[in-house]
This record gives structure tokens, C-alpha cells and sequence, in this order.
């Protein structure tokens, strides 16, 4: 009998039936122990809250916890980097930022490539950014902050939250259209950045609406314009930067998952079924564009296309204004 079970599995293997374990174990029995979720930046920003609204709905349909590994830094190539080294389980994934996926490679000698080096698993998030100063600032316009900039002794520097982040490449896009002389004020993460800003010691941020609106709200911050091609829906009444006198001028700001390379297509395809059910959700959209932020579930082709063309856009800008990392 173990003679005859030997020659059976021997003739399987043979003709391809018997699959590679790994690949039939990690998909079928995946996920079997808690997901770490890496976020590159500091705890209380724009895309640490976007994972804590969709934790719960994502806990539900995965039936696994899901655990938050906040690692701020370097424009968010310390969790990419870790992302990249981790197994290739799906077991841990990251939710990216156009700056972490798109920006970084073109800024900093990386040991990796984000673009080839990882799998993507769905966008999440795509939304404009908002030019914010203190509401004691005497800086009361957009166009107030244009003549202040344009000085030559400028002390008009702007914050984001970090190198690379869509706030930082919507102040250097405005650098070049307008001829400021701004200087860029790196955090790390969007929280940091918001702290000093609400206390005076940053005169202005190209803010993720997810950290800014509440203060705008309760009078803290005054909005002067935003970053996208039509204005905000959490702020319908601050003007874009384009029809503020500069035409065509658009610096939309997104959030993608991805997961390391090589993970298997079957746990992929699990993990991309969860985020878009998860995208969808009626109560999550609604705490999502709450904070001005628009659910934009997709495939894991359609998030590498995107992530591909963002890094052509915005590495053909560094290259063209000579933008260096801080």
C-alpha cells in the first residue's frame, strides 16, 4: 500500500498535478496569524487615519487582526523598505504614498525600486491637497502668500510630511509656476508638521485635508487654496490653485496598498477582494470623504499602472526643476 501511494504521488508530480506547497498552503490557509499594516509615517496623520477607519471592516472580512506598525522616516522609505524584506505571505502589506511608491526613487539613492520591487494590491485614496497658515498669520490670501514668497528675503517656508510627499511636490510645483523663493520644511508625517504649524513656530503647510479640515473648522487655520483641478468638497468654498492665476496647475495627493513581490497571486487576490469590499463600504466612504478624501478601490494592475505613471509625472518634474532631497 505505501509502495503503491509512492508511485502515485510520484506520477502526479510527474504530470504537474501536485502544486508547489507553498503556493496551495499560503493561499488557502491565508491569512492564519495577524497582518502587520506599515505605514511610513507618524501616528495621528492623513494615512494613519485612513488604515484606522478601514481596520474594522477589513478585520471582518479578513476574520484575522490586523495590526498598525507606525514607521516614520525618510519620506516613508523605512516601511517600504521593510515592506520589500518582509515574507512574502501577505501577511504584512503597507499602505504606501505617492511619495513612498512614485516619488522617492527619484530623489534618493534607494537600494530598491518600489516600482519593480513590490506587488500592489489596490489604490485606496486620492484626494487634493489644501495651502493652510495659522489663522493668526497676516498672510490673509493666496495672493498674499505669492507676494510674500516672491521676496527675496522669503521667510515663507512650507511644511509637509516628509520628502517626497504629495504636500512637498505641491510646493515645489508652485516654486516653479509662481518664482517663490519658499523653502521646504520636511516632518515626519503630517501630524508633527500640523503641531507646529497650529503653534506658530511653521508658517504654512500643503496639508492632506484629513489633518486639516477639523482646524479650519474650529477657526485655527485658514485655507487659502487647494492643490486639484476643482475644488474640495470638504472645503467647496477655498479656490483652487488654478483658478487662482495659474491655469492647469494640479498636485492631487493618493494613498496605495501593496504587498511584498512574489507574494501568491490566490493571496493577493484575497487581500485586493478585501480592500475593495472594504473601499465601498458604505460607513467607511462616508468617514473617508468626511475627511475629504475620495475611495478609489481598483485592481492590482490598475494600482501598478497608476503607481507607474505617477512616477514618470513626478520624476520627469525633479528632473526638470532640479528638486534635491532636504
Amino acid at each position: 500500500m505505501a509502495l503503491r501511494r509512492r508511485v502515485v504521488v510520484s506520477l502526479c508530480a510527474a504530470l504537474g498535478i501536485i502544486a508547489a506547497p507553498s503556493a496551495w498552503a499560503q493561499s488557502d490557509s491565508f491569512p492564519n496569524q495577524p497582518i502587520k499594516l506599515l505605514i511610513g509615517f507618524a501616528p495621528g496623520g492623513s494615512s494613519d487615519s485612513v488604515a484606522r477607519i478601514m481596520i474594522p471592516k477589513l478585520t471582518e472580512l479578513l476574520k484575522q487582526s490586523i495590526v498598525i506598525d507606525n514607521k516614520p522616516g525618510a519620506g516613508g522609505n523605512i516601511a517600504t523598505d521593510l515592506l520589500i524584506k518582509a515574507p512574502a505571505d501577505g501577511h504584512t502589506i503597507m499602505l504606501g504614498t505617492v511619495g513612498s511608491i512614485s516619488v522617492n526613487q527619484h530623489l534618493n539613492k534607494l537600494s530598491y525600486n518600489p516600482i519593480t520591487d513590490m506587488a500592489p494590491l489596490s489604490m485606496a485614496v486620492i484626494f487634493s491637497n489644501v495651502l493652510v497658515v495659522n489663522a493668526a498669520s497676516d498672510v490673509r490670501t493666496f495672493d498674499d502668500y505669492i507676494k510674500q514668497g516672491r521676496a527675496e528675503s522669503s521667510r515663507l517656508s512650507f511644511g509637509s510630511s516628509g520628502i517626497g510627499s504629495g504636500g512637498h511636490l505641491a510646493g515645489e510645483l508652485l516654486k516653479v509656476a509662481a518664482g517663490l523663493n519658499n523653502q521646504h520644511v520636511a516632518y515626519r508625517g503630517g501630524a508633527p508638521a500640523m503641531n507646529d504649524l497650529l503653534g506658530g513656530v511653521l508658517p504654512s503647510i500643503f496639508s492632506s485635508p484629513g489633518d486639516a479640515v477639523q482646524h479650519i473648522q474650529t477657526g485655527k487655520l485658514r485655507p487659502l487654496a487647494s492643490t486639484g483641478s476643482k475644488r474640495m468638497d470638504a472645503l467647496p468654498n477655498v479656490p483652487t490653485i488654478a483658478e487662482s492665476g495659474y491655469p492647469g496647475f494640479e498636485a492631487v495627493n493618493w494613498y496605495g496598498f501593496a504587498a511584498p513581490l512574489r507574494t501568491p497571486p490566490e493571496v493577493v487576490k484575497k487581500l485586493n477582494a478585501a480592500l475593495v469590499t472594504t473601499l465601498k463600504d458604505p460607513g467607511v466612504v462616508a468617514q473617508l470623504r468626511k475627511l475629504g478624501l475620495e475611495p478609489s478601490p481598483s485592481t492590482p494592475d490598475d494600482a501598478a499602472k497608476y503607481f507607474r505613471a505617477e512616477s514618470d509625472k513626478w520624476g520627469a518634474l525633479i528632473r526638470k526643476a532640479k528638486i534635491k532631497a532636504d
